[in-house]
């Protein structure tokens, strides 16, 4: 087991390596900032002196490398627009950010799980395939559709909810039920197919035979059996929610969180705030992944066996 932690840490680095040298590369084939910050009007004398100072007048393999060494000695630069520490704006816009996931991760959790219990339990009758129509309708929109929808409709045609900002729980609702359109349907899904594969099962019938409420047989042996699939499909979901279903929801809703920050920031070419934003983002998700690796590790003695 300790051989499969070490490694799932290995991987992590080696992911969070090539990012970061991915990212980097990626910024600088957009040209040179400084020309967009700064606009017309300046004079030679000054776009030099600024390309100096940000050390954008080395060459890529030593920007890379100073890069890589300030990177290690936890300095991420400043940014180009706001002349402030990259760490300091990612950070205060990281809190929002987690408000919403956390609000999408309930809410999906809260509907997706009793939609796939009932699907499963109803599974041959009207119940269950009108559940798995709303499942597919889920995988078949994207957020950004389901975001503008809302938007159109409760926004500017019923006036209901505000749509920019998070100062109230108003404003939560629209982008909440945005991002969670897509994970609704995908943990709905295999939540129904856990529970197909455990209710077959021979420990649900003798629960049965016991004279045991069919409630307790199905939330107590059935799900609880279920439940570790659903470890690593919930896992999955949310490190993908983290990485790109809040970012263009954000945009929409201009939620002041990461993703918001790095369209702006790639739009205004602030290489700094951008490559620290998809830095920190990835990071979450690589997290996110190794965590439900090991737990479902630990959690299915199978796992712990082939994995050493």
């Amino acid at each position: 087991m300790l051989t499969y932690v070490l490694r799932t840490l290995l991987r992590m680095a080696i992911t969070l390596f090539l990012i970061v040298t991915l990212v980097f590369f990626a910024t600088r084939l957009s040209g040179n900032p400084v020309d967009f910050v700064l606009g017309e009007g300046i004079t030679k004398e000054d776009r030099a002196l600024l390309i100096a100072y940000y050390g954008l007048d080395s060459s890529i393999g030593t920007q890379y490398w100073r890069y890589l060494s300030s990177m290690f000695s936890g300095e991420f630069g400043l940014s180009f627009l706001e002349r402030r520490p990259v760490s300091e704006i990612v950070l205060e816009r990281a809190w929002p950010s987690l408000k919403l996931l956390l609000s999408a991760v309930c809410f999906t959790l809260i509907v997706s799980i009793p939609l796939g219990i009932l699907a499963a339990i109803y599974r041959t009758s009207i119940i269950g395939s009108v559940v798995m129509v709303i499942a597919f309708l889920g995988y078949a929109v994207p957020s950004f559709i389901i975001g503008i929808l809302l938007v159109l409709i409760f926004a500017y045609t019923l006036n209901w909810l505000p749509v920019i900002g998070d100062g109230t729980a108003l404003h939560f609702i629209m982008p909440t039920l945005a991002i969670s359109g897509t994970l609704v349907a995908a943990i709905t899904r295999f939540t129904r197919n856990a529970m197909l594969d455990v209710l077959s099962q021979d420990y649900m019938r003798t629960a049965r035979a016991k004279g045991l409420p069919e409630w307790i047989v199905i939330l107590k042996h059935g799900l609880r059996n279920a439940s570790i699939t659903l470890l690593s499909v919930v896992g999955l979901q949310i490190a993908s929610l983290a990485a790109a279903g809040s970012v263009v929801v954000e945009s929409i809703f201009a939620w002041p969180g990461i993703g918001d920050l790095l369209v702006r920031s790639a739009i205004l070419r602030d290489y700094p705030v951008l490559q620290f934003g998809v830095l920190s983002v990835a990071v979450a998700v690589i997290v996110i992944n190794a965590a439900v690796d090991i737990a479902y590790a630990f959690a299915d003695p199978r796992i712990r066996l082939a994995k050493g």
